[in-house]
Formats: structure tokens, sequence, C-alpha cells
């Protein structure tokens, strides 16, 4: 094969494109990442679910990234809004549906560095640190144009190019975007008093304000606030936002003090129309994007990865011409209906109409009080169809077991 042929281009860097790269390069072709390199720290952490650190484990990364990461044994939703229909307190517990946790938060800087060095050393992969200025679909495989005018050929393209996507609009693939008066602010803190690895959510009036458990006495925090409250937010001296996080929280951690420059995000939605065609492939943001609640983002990026990998990996011989087709079938119910779940949420804790919040209040309510509704929710949460699977394998025993 010539030097410049790949089974695979992965354009995009990020985690998402990382670990594409990785998951992808043991179908044994070769593949090629191309993406520039990154300076700008990312003071972010992602909350994978018990799904996500399969694959990790799997790509045997795990076992390196885990002394970075702290387990989310129980995540707790409470009421933090002033209105007159308020819901009570909602915990989720991993041991409720046999799990030692639901996942684990890991702190996004140490996790992409892993990945930049297992792919430095990985012999299947070639990097290129230039980013792609075209993408050409041809008949028998898609030529890549380089920015500093280099090119190079692959039989399968894979767009983890965010969601400005260069690779989704070369395969004229549309989108659908929103926005939100919503402005995430992103910092981690330390406090007094231990998490017990507890991950708490409030729901306000401006939307979630979610921590999430660190190694030790510390905790990362996902403060979604209206623009100019979060602007607000920057401009306080470090010791008077501690103040201002402890209040918030309730002070259920004791004394905060955060140590980190708080980083700010403003909050959009986008899902493309397909997630695929032909020798094309759309994963994470370049395929859809929506706020952070529930833990969803990376994870649906990563379920992306496992279904293309999966795909691949069931023909001996696949037609990559047409495995972007496939690609959008398989992905289509996953990914929009998290989206609209993601959406509605959201969208319930800005409105102000009344019966949307006594909705949302009784449906909080049948999560507390009843045990195996809240176990179909978490199963679904951690692993779409979850829920499913559990009652068949529980089936399968009981059955076993009457013929035994």
């Amino acid at each position: 094969m010539p030097v410049n042929e790949f089974e695979i281009a992965i354009i995009g860097g990020g985690l998402a494109g990382s670990v594409a790269a990785l998951a992808l390069s043991t179908s044994g072709g070769r593949v090629a990442l191309v993406a520039p390199r990154r300076d700008m720290p990312d003071g972010r952490t992602t909350a994978l679910m018990d799904q996500s650190i399969g694959l990790l484990r799997d790509l045997e990364l795990w076992d390196t990234i885990a002394p970075s990461a702290a387990p989310l044994e129980t995540m707790r939703i409470l009421d933090g809004t002033s209105r007159l229909f308020r819901a009570p307190p909602v915990s989720f517990r991993a041991s409720e549906v046999g799990l030692s946790a639901f996942g684990y938060n890991i702190p996004n800087a140490p996790l992409a560095e892993l990945l930049e060095s297992r792919i430095a050393t990985t012999d299947t992969i070639t990097r290129f640190d230039y980013g792609a200025d075209a993408v050409d679909t041809e008949p028998d495989a898609a030529k890549i144009t380089l920015a500093n005018g280099d090119s190079l050929r692959a039989q399968l393209v894979v767009g983890a190019d965010g969601r400005g996507s260069l690779v989704r609009q070369s395969a004229g693939i549309g989108v659908r975007t929103w926005s939100y008066p919503q402005t995430a602010i992103v910092l981690n803190f330390s406090h007094s008093l231990p998490h017990d690895n507890i991950s708490t959510e409030f729901h306000t009036e401006s939307g979630p304000f979610t921590q999430v458990p660190l190694p030790g006495n510390r905790s990362s925090l996902v403060w979604v606030q209206s623009p100019r409250k979060a602007e607000e937010m920057l401009e306080l001296p470090q010791a008077k936002l501690s103040e201002v996080v402890e209040e918030r929280m309730q002070s259920i951690l004791g004394k905060v003090t955060v140590e980190t420059i708080p980083q700010a995000y403003p909050l959009s939605g986008m899902i493309a129309h397909r997630f695929g065609r032909e020798r094309t492939a759309l994963v994470g943001e370049a395929a859809h994007a929506f706020p952070p609640i529930g833990a969803q983002g990376l994870n649906l990026s990563l379920r992306d990865i496992m279904a293309l990998r999966k795909l691949l990996g069931d023909s001996t011989t696949p037609d990559l011409g047409k495995i972007g087709d496939r690609f959008d079938r398989h992905r289509q119910a996953d990914v929009r209906s998290r989206t609209m779940s993601v959406d509605l949420l959201n969208r319930s804790l800005l409105s102000g109409f009344l019966p949307v919040q006594i909705l949302r209040s009784a449906g909080l309510h049948l999560l507390s009080a009843m045990g195996p509704l809240r176990s179909v929710a978490m199963r679904e949460g951690i692993e779409p169809g979850g829920s499913f699977k559990a009652f068949r394998d529980s089936l399968r025993k009981r059955i076993a077991g009457q013929k035994a």
C-alpha cells in the first residue's frame, strides 16, 4: 500500500477523535489521524459511564488513567428552585442495579495526554499535525487535502472535527441547530467534608448546578447560568467565588476553595440530519451536541465509536463505500432520543409555565418513590436498552432455575 493510502482517516484530534483512532486501529488496517496539536489546556472533567469505562479497559487505557478518576456511586438530584411546585430529592445508587459505580469522573487533561502518548506508540496509526483543508469523495476512496498542501487517500473518513465539521459539510449533510440563554461555568474545587463518591445536581431556575467527585476531598463543577450571571462569576476574586459556590451548595461539602480559573462555555445544541453517508461517518460533536446534563455528551460520542467499530468488525470484507449509510441507521435511535431528552429536561428547568413545572416535579417524585422505575431510568442512563437487557437476563435465569 502506498505511503499516503489508508483504510481509515480520522479528522479531528479531540477526545472523541483520539479514542476513535485507537479503537479503529485494532481492525488491523492503517489509520491516519489528521489533527493539529492543541496547546489550550482543558480544565473540564468528564463523567464516563460503565459502558464507556469498558471501552477504555478494552483499549488497555483504564489502568493508567484510573488513579486520576473518582467513582460515581450515587447520583443525587436536589430541587434548588424557589418555585411553588418543588420536586423531592432523588438519589440513584449504583448498588440498586448491581454496580459498584455508575462510572468515573476523569479530568480531561490527563486523559488527553494518555491518548496522545498511546497514539504515538501505536504502529498502525500515522499522525498528521496539519488540519484538513478539503475532503473529496471519489468512487474508490476519499481524498483528504491537508493544510500544508499534502494529500492522502482513505477508504473510510471519520469526522470527529466538531460542530463546524468540514467532513460533514463535504458529505453534504446538513444540521439543525438551536441555542439556549445559558452559559456553563466550569471549575474544580476542594472542600473540607468528604463527598463519599456522591454527585449532586441542583436544579435551579437558570439550569443545573452539578458537583461531580474527584479523588480526595475535591470535586468538579458545572454551573449553568444566564450569560450575564456567568460574566459576573468570571470577574469574582477566587475567595469570593469560593464563598458563592459554597452557598449554592448549601455547605453540604463544608468549606469550599476554588482551585482553578473558571472557564465559560455558551450553551447550544446541534444534531446532524444524518450521521453517515457512503464512506463517511460522523462521531462526537460533528454529529450531535447538547448541554452538559446527565453525563451524556462524551458517553454518546463513545457509543458512536463502539457502534462503528462493531460494524467494521462484523464483516470480514466490509464495503467501506457504504459503511456510512449503515452507521447512520444504527445511530439514529440512540442519538435522537438522548438529544431530545436532554433538551426537554433543560427547557423544563427554564420554563416558567406552571404545568411544565408540575410535570417535572411529578416525574421526579415518581422516580423517588418507585424503585423499579428508578432502576429502569438508571439502566437506560448507563446503556441504551440496558433495562430490556436486564429483564431478558433475569427471565433467562428464572427459566434456567425452573428447569434445574
